[in-house]
């Protein structure tokens, strides 16, 4: 992609186009398209729109939503963890449009988010230790290992642990 995506915070009436494109992106056969997904490691559903709900909702979160006219393209989710200490999760693209700066746009307005809604100097993020290749894309984009790992947030087997990833926002 060429142009700069729109991207805004997400309201409620966007979830219902954004909700299929975050399911594409992370599970199932459409998601193997691109190559961000967890479809070999996980088949349940990702989110929810109730979830998504409440994202929005929160006033400790920002959910970012990119769009080219009334296409959805993908989604980054930012959280205030306190302490100088965002957090940056659910970001995903359309399989079909990823590899083309979609995603580096969306984590540069995640930063800007998370700078000036809640004054983070460091942003966090965690991914699954077997994704290699998202750790390293996160890595050229300035985020570090920290050395911490955390468990799966939901019970899965085999067990799957996170890496987590610091990036300090300057």
């Amino acid at each position: 992609m060429h142009k700069v995506p729109d991207i805004r915070p997400a309201t409620r009436d966007d979830l219902p186009a954004l909700h299929p494109v975050i399911e594409r992106a992370y599970r199932g056969d459409t998601a193997r398209a691109g190559w961000t997904h967890e479809a070999d490691l996980l088949s349940d559903q990702r989110t929810d729109l109730d979830t998504l709900r409440g994202l929005i909702d929160d006033p400790a979160s920002r959910l970012l939503i990119a769009r080219d006219g009334d296409t959805v393209l993908g989604c980054v989710n930012v959280q205030d963890r306190g302490e100088g200490i965002a957090y940056l999760g659910l970001l995903c693209v359309d399989p079909e449009l990823q590899a083309g700066g979609i995603g580096k746009h969306l984590v540069a307005a995640a930063e800007a988010e998370a700078r000036e809604s809640f004054g983070a100097t460091a942003m966090e993020m965690t991914v699954i230790d077997q994704r290699t290749e998202l750790i390293a894309y996160y890595e050229r984009r300035g985020y570090a290992a920290s050395g911490e790992r955390r468990d799966f947030p939901v019970p899965v087997t085999p067990p799957l642990f996170m890496t987590v990833l610091v990036k300090p926002l300057g």
